[in-house]
């Protein structure tokens, strides 16, 4: 299968996993569908993939379909992160058809199986999937691409990122200072607005199948219960964008001026985009956040830089992290340095030490739980590996937001200074950056946030108990 003469797609935006054969270029010129698999990047608007998929599609004159796999607990999902993630593609659905005129197709079960047997089914002759660094994710595309046929060829597009992971370094970077320029260069190239997305020339024209979306909902939100949904974040592409620019409380309209102070106030909340969600399941995409914040920047100039800043820079250093590191989620992905210090330290007395039960139920000592909560698990477990281990279980079971580079790399950052540089020496910690309680009282006050925490966890308590009731 040819590329297109005059792709829209950038060719740096999207990379060849796996080239149709010769002889099957020879025996057809192009086949069926164009299948997009959709799985981080889950959005109608401004989703570079989609958009390559419908390009490709129409140079061929094939219809485009799109298909998502739903796993079973994606490592460690529950009802919270399940429930959003699938409301949200509820509503994605009827605005692919409303809008495009996209069939959705929803699997359950592996994706290695069910791709590809879809990809038979309906004579596919490309397959445009979205990127993740994740290490189950590639291992994922790397079978899909042995199981395939010869006829079929697998682009893979960078639609997370604001400048293609691969683009904008093809190494390890050591630290956000050390990819910002590179970064920064590319962004006259990258950071450009959408061109216009069009219903593709050729309609698919087979049956699609009903989806049960209330039973898929109910499903994992029973499996999931342990850890329920939460009801302050709107899941959905129509939310997201009304989180960022809605006219009642939008980040950019109501709240951005204060951003650099207020984001590492805890008892300001707002000060915070509250993006971090729709960025982390493709609800919106970091690209349209940084065209509208960069719009601003005359009237609040430092806020805008902070909030491009941990937009682009940080997130892409992640990204960077997880796909050139693949230990990122272990102390074999630290710094030798890191790793020395900590395994110097690691037979160091603990004053406190609780269990992986004690640390989910916050039965300790401390009274903040705050940004410093993974530091605290370094110095209140046994050993550095089991803290790293927490602190991933904790952040990946709970958070909306979990199971994402920015989360790998917070806990690696916490634990093993990873895109850190060393300090001082001190017991258990070695050179690892420290964090305390007197250290947080001199940033915020701390009564006020213990105070503020109690209420929100009394609320939680209640809604869980009324969710429980109900079923």
């Amino acid at each position: 299968m040819k590329a297109s003469t005059k792709a829209i797609v950038e060719q740096g935006r999207f990379r060849v996993l796996k080239e149709r054969s010769k002889r099957s270029n020879q025996q057809q010129q192009c086949g069926g569908a164009v299948v997009y698999w959709m799985f981080r990047d889950q959005r109608v608007r401004d989703n570079w993939a989609l958009i390559h998929a419908v390009d490709q599609a129409n140079h061929f004159n094939v219809p485009v379909v799109v298909a998502f796999n739903l796993f079973d607990q994606f490592l460690g999902a529950k009802a919270r992160q399940l429930g959003f993630m699938l409301r949200g593609l509820q509503e994605l659905q009827s605005s692919l058809m409303e809008t495009l005129q996209i069939p959705f197709f929803m699997f359950q079960g592996e994706a290695v199986e069910t791709i590809p047997n879809f990809l038979r089914e309906c004579e596919a002759s490309l397959l445009v999937t979205d990127f993740s660094p994740l290490r189950e994710v590639r291992k994922w595309k790397e079978e899909i691409c042995n199981r395939v046929g010869d006829s079929v060829t697998v682009h893979e597009v960078d639609a997370h990122n604001v400048v293609p992971l691969w683009v904008a370094s093809q190494k390890l970077e050591y630290s956000a200072r050390t990819l910002r320029g590179k970064i920064n260069k590319l962004l006259p190239e990258y950071l450009i607005d959408y061109p216009k997305i069009t219903s593709p020339l050729t309609k698919w024209m087979e049956e699609t199948p009903v989806i049960d979306w209330e039973g898929l909902i109910a499903n994992v939100l029973s499996k999931g219960a342990e850890v329920p949904e939460i009801g302050w974040c709107e899941p959905g592409e129509t939310a997201a964008m009304e989180v960022l620019s809605g006219s009642k409380d939008g980040f950019l309209t109501k709240r951005l001026k204060n951003y650099s102070s207020d984001r590492n106030n805890p008892l300001k909340p707002k000060g915070l985009s509250c993006l971090s969600p729709y960025l982390h399941f493709g609800q919106i995409s970091a690209q349209r956040c940084a065209l509208e914040a960069r719009n601003l920047r005359k009237l609040h100039s430092q806020s805008v830089d902070s909030f491009l800043e941990e937009l682009i820079v940080r997130r892409e250093l992640s990204d960077n992290f997880c796909f050139y590191q693949p230990h990122y989620d272990s102390l074999l992905g630290a710094w030798e340095w890191a790793r020395k210090t900590l395994m110097d330290h690691a037979g160091d007395k603990r004053e406190h030490v609780y269990t992986k039960e004690q640390l989910e139920s916050a039965k300790t000592f401390d009274p903040v739980r705050w940004m410093y909560w993974a530091k605290k698990i370094l110095e209140w477990t046994t050993e550095p590996e089991e803290a790293l281990s927490i602190a991933i279980y904790l952040n990946d079971k709970y958070e909306l937001d979990g199971r994402d580079p920015s989360g790998y790399v917070g806990c690696m950052w916490s634990i093993c200074g990873v895109h850190d540089q060393g300090w001082r020496e001190r017991p258990v910690f070695g050179k690892i950056r420290y964090m305390n309680y007197e250290g947080c009282k001199r940033k915020f006050d701390v009564d006020g946030y213990i105070a503020y925490a109690k209420r929100l966890v009394n609320g939680s308590k209640k809604r869980k108990k009324a969710w429980l009731a109900r079923q």
